[in-house]
């Protein structure tokens, strides 16, 4: 078998060397013009922002903090700049069904304008028409149309007193009226003396009456008829006169408009309803006093004003909208209400716009756990979406929840691109469950969390730097600064041959850095700035694991740096607190006995073990029999488990180190307790990799570093893991002096060789291991099992 050196320092720690960076500081530097490590995002928002048919909207995937919404924002703004502005929308009385407001599409910046020509209509209107009414020619025309029915009306009354008259009639006016008696010689005759006439007469005098009273009677109907014709007569000189005013008015608007047939279908309406409703405009202000004080109300005119939703004309290009409180009514739209004399009312200038109507024509950028956690929103958003169209209707209107009178806005046709920012896991969640979702967003721009180091991308990043200190105002970097950020940045990610994405850390870094830079009164960041703004986020954070190493040190928690026990080891698992990772130490021991192949977790016993965790441990007993019992049965019974943890274990990070107790146990070996391990096996007892491998080093590292350096004490790791190792400095240098080591492993057996100082042993061309190997020990333990089985088994047939 191979032996096996530990590593050495310079595998331990990549570092970026400074000398390869052809600038003093940062400020030498241009701005970064180019999107760096996300071409495979960038160009899937590039075919996804481009692309015009319906469904093909977008969903940017990714962690928090990666600067997806900067990098995609910025991206549109520029391919949008190049782009027509959207339309003004607007919102119009319907003078037919005013319930259901016509919505109105104009050119960019059209809306607003045509608003404020309509106000100074109405405002025209408002003092010229009251003025018209009180000229001369109205009072003239008024005056003849009332002089030619009071002429009508005496020559009718003249023609009956004539004809009364002849019939020795005569016609009297009274304060009640008309009347009709008999007469002599053009006088009333007195009641004595037409008592004393002779029956004839009166008889004669009688139906003479009766007949003209029919003739008056017949008069006196046509008056109200003759009355009214007046009166309308009289409108219809205040509509000529307010048809006129309007439409000359009106003329020159629709020359503006001419290209715009809504627009003129719209002033034909205005029109019509201003000439019937001229009498409004003749209305004067009315003053109302109101606890000692004098109000005046004016004339609102409210339905011959515009409702401009949107108008996005004050910004070259495609609108780009962000809604960071994406309810229902903020996606959709809203009709609102006012409370008059104790009821709700609403009018279509109260009909207010929502993120779709600002986006219209343009992109709309949303976060998606925000719309999910709004009531609606997210139905509301895909109705709009699959129909082309916004439909404005409050909840309580489409489930019937309110009684109050509301209005139904026609629907505006719906033209842009939703651009949906969340997690891999909600992008996921969708597919599967919402069939809608791969219709509507068929586009996933899904970014990079790392990228390669190299030369190029060491420059890249420096670039980076900056870009970010420049638009940050922060003070410029030296190259020394820069190469400890991009250490560190590899150092984030884990992985020394990757840097990470993760651009808020990055900046947080620069900021912090930046601060203490200028504590010391310097006017360049060095290394030893972002080597504090580094320590500094350590210890805000690290009071947890400072106790926990505490009650270590104290013995609460029990775990050894020196001597050798059996079935015993130091596994290493990782605690992660608001962003904050390190190790905790942690005793994992193993017995063993007599049995029926039963491999018990105790973790896993009691529910406190993970799907992963328990997955590797049933994995340790296929090796134990695919490698001890291939030809017998696994007479043994062993149980694992983790000393003084108290929560949930998950992960198989400590699989390797629990087989390592196991074979120690079952072959009476001890194992040195200066040592510690991590790693995954699999059923061939292959060391497979582990997440979070520096830190687990650097948690074991500082156990012993407290209780004293001895020179003995070690890490095992997964050779796969090497790749990955990006430790701190005084790690590097105990490592350097001799004071520690960490040796990388492959297989179970290199593990347990190093672990108990005996050879593992390798399996001869006739199944046997060396005597005094951990094999051998193993094995023959085993064996002894089987025959105190197989014993049993016999004595219990007798």
């Amino acid at each position: 078998m191979t032996i096996i050196s530990p590593l050495e320092p310079q595998r331990l720690y990549q570092s970026c060397n400074p000398e390869q960076f052809t600038f003093q500081t940062t400020a030498e530097l241009t701005d970064l013009d180019e999107i760096i490590g996300q071409a495979r995002a960038m160009d899937a928002v590039r075919f996804g922002s481009g692309i015009r048919h319906e469904g093909y909207n977008l969903f940017v995937l990714g962690s928090p903090g990666m600067g997806k919404h900067s990098l995609v924002r910025q991206f549109l703004e520029e391919k949008a700049s190049k782009e027509p502005e959207s339309a003004d929308w607007c919102y119009i009385n319907n003078f037919t069904q005013p319930h259901k407001p016509k919505m109105l599409r104009l050119p960019a910046g059209k809306g607003e304008e045509l608003r404020t020509q309509m106000e100074r209509v109405v405002d025209y209107l408002r003092s010229a028409i009251p003025a018209l009414f009180e000229s001369e020619e109205y009072r003239d025309r008024v005056n003849a149309i009332q002089q030619e029915y009071n002429e009508l009306q005496e020559r009718d009354i003249r023609q009956l007193g004539e004809e009364a008259e002849k019939k020795e009639i005569v016609l009297l006016r009274t304060p009640e009226g008309f009347a009709l008696a008999p007469s002599r010689n053009r006088e009333v005759i007195p009641p004595e003396e037409y008592d004393k006439l002779p029956q004839s007469e009166k008889e004669r005098i009688e139906a003479a009456i009766t007949e003209l009273q029919a003739h008056l009677e017949k008069m006196l109907s046509h008056l109200p008829q003759r009355r009214r014709e007046r009166s309308e007569r009289i409108k219809q000189v205040g509509r000529d006169i307010m048809l006129s005013t309007v439409e000359h008015l009106l003329n020159e608007l629709r020359v503006i408009y001419a290209s715009l047939p809504d627009v003129l279908d719209y002033f034909d309406a205005v029109q019509q309803d201003m000439v019937a409703h001229v009498d409004d405009f003749r209305k004067p202000d009315e003053s109302v006093n109101v606890s000692g004080m004098t109000v005046v109300t004016h004339q609102t005119f409210s339905n011959y004003q515009i409702n401009v939703l949107t108008s996005n004309h004050k910004k070259t290009g495609a609108p780009i909208v962000s809604e960071d409180n994406p309810t229902y009514s903020n996606l959709i739209g809203r009709v609102e209400h006012i409370a008059q004399l104790g009821a709700l009312v609403t009018n279509f200038m109260l009909i207010k716009p929502g993120a779709l109507h600002r986006a219209n024509g343009g992109y709309l950028l949303l976060d998606v756990r925000k719309v999910l956690l709004q009531p609606f929103a997210w139905e509301g958003l895909k109705r709009a979406l699959q129909s082309s169209k916004i439909h404005i209707e409050s909840l309580g209107q489409i489930y019937s929840l309110v009684s109050t009178v509301s209005l139904e806005p026609e629907a505006i046709p719906l033209d842009v691109k939703v651009v949906l920012f969340g997690d891999r896991l909600f992008y996921y969640l969708l597919q599967a469950y919402d069939p809608e979702f791969s219709e509507l967003f068929k586009v996933a721009a899904d970014f990079e969390e790392t990228i390669e180091r190299n030369a190029e991308s060491h420059l890249l990043y420096a670039q980076l730097i900056s870009t970010l200190s420049r638009k940050e105002g922060l003070l410029p970097y030296d190259r020394y600064a820069v190469a400890r950020v991009i250490e560190h940045s590899a150092r984030l990610v884990g992985d020394s041959e990757k840097l990470s994405m993760h651009m808020r850390s990055i900046a947080d870094l620069l900021r912090e850095a930046d601060y203490w830079a200028r504590e010391a009164g310097q006017d360049v960041v060095r290394a030893n700035d972002v080597q504090q703004a580094i320590d500094a986020q350590v210890r805000r954070q690290d009071r947890i694991r400072d106790r926990l190493y505490e009650a270590i040190m104290r013995g609460t928690l029990m775990i050894d740096t020196q001597g050798g026990v059996t079935g015993q080891v130091n596994g290493l698992s990782v605690i992660e607190l608001g962003g904050f990772a390190f190790a905790q130490p942690t005793r994992i021991t193993a017995t063993t006995r007599f049995g029926k192949g039963d491999l018990i977790n105790v973790e896993r016993e009691v529910k406190l073990s993970g799907a992963i965790h328990s997955k590797g441990v049933l994995i340790l007993s296929a090796f134990l029999a695919a490698r001890y019992a291939r030809n017998q049965p696994l007479a043994l019974s062993a149980s694992l488990a983790f000393e003084q943890t108290y929560g949930m274990i998950e992960g198989d990070s400590a699989s390797l180190a629990e087989l390592c107790a196991l074979l120690s146990n079952l072959a009476m070996v001890p194992i040195n307790q200066s040592l510690a391990i991590t790693g995954s096996v699999n059923q061939f007892g292959q060391v497979q990799a582990i997440g979070a491998v520096n830190e687990k080093i650097e948690g074991f590292f500082d156990i012993c570093a407290a209780r004293g350096m001895t020179g003995t004490q070690e890490v095992l790791i997964p050779a796969a893991n090497v790749q990955h190792l990006m430790l701190r400095k005084n790690v590097v240098e105990a490592v350097a002096a001799g004071n520690f080591r960490i040796y990388a492993v492959e297989n179970v057996d290199q593990a347990i060789a190093l672990l108990t100082g005996l050879p593992a042993g390798e399996v001869d061309a006739n199944d046997q291991y060396p005597e005094g190997s951990v094999n051998y020990l193993v094995a023959t333990q085993l064996t002894e099992l089987t025959k105190i089985s197989k014993s049993l088994q016999q004595g219990g047939k007798n």
